[in-house]
């Protein structure tokens, strides 16, 4: 499995910005697709978007689309996720995770990264 940490998480203002990154190491990054999800207190962990190795195909849920953005950078193993016009109901804790292409479910995350969105 590779190993996967978060960075960037913090506190912003309602309509900011913030840049996660989820750095991998462990293995080779273009084996794997990878993903962000998150968890607000009391909720069930929820899928936010995830891109494909080559990073060609992306998805997002629907909560998030049009605001949030994922990308990689494969010579970096670094996989990072712009979120603009954040709202207060984006607060939560945000995982990397990321799974072997012919796998059906994503078996690697990181520990979380804390965003923290004030109205």
């Amino acid at each position: 499995q590779v190993q996967l940490v978060e960075s960037g998480g913090g506190l912003v203002q309602a309509g900011g910005s913030l840049r996660l990154s989820c750095a991998a190491s462990g293995g080779p990054f273009t084996n794997y697709r990878t993903a962000w999800f998150r968890q607000a207190p009391g909720k069930e962990r929820e899928f936010v978007a995830s891109i494909s190795w080559r990073g060609g195909t992306t998805y997002s849920g629907d909560s998030v689309e049009g605001r949030f953005t994922i990308s990689r950078d494969n010579a970096r193993n670094t996989v990072y996720l712009q979120m603009n016009n954040l709202k207060p109901e984006d607060t939560a804790v945000y995982y990397c995770a990321a799974r072997l292409l012919m796998a059906s479910a994503y078996d690697s995350w990181g520990q979380g990264t804390q965003v923290t969105v004030s109205s």
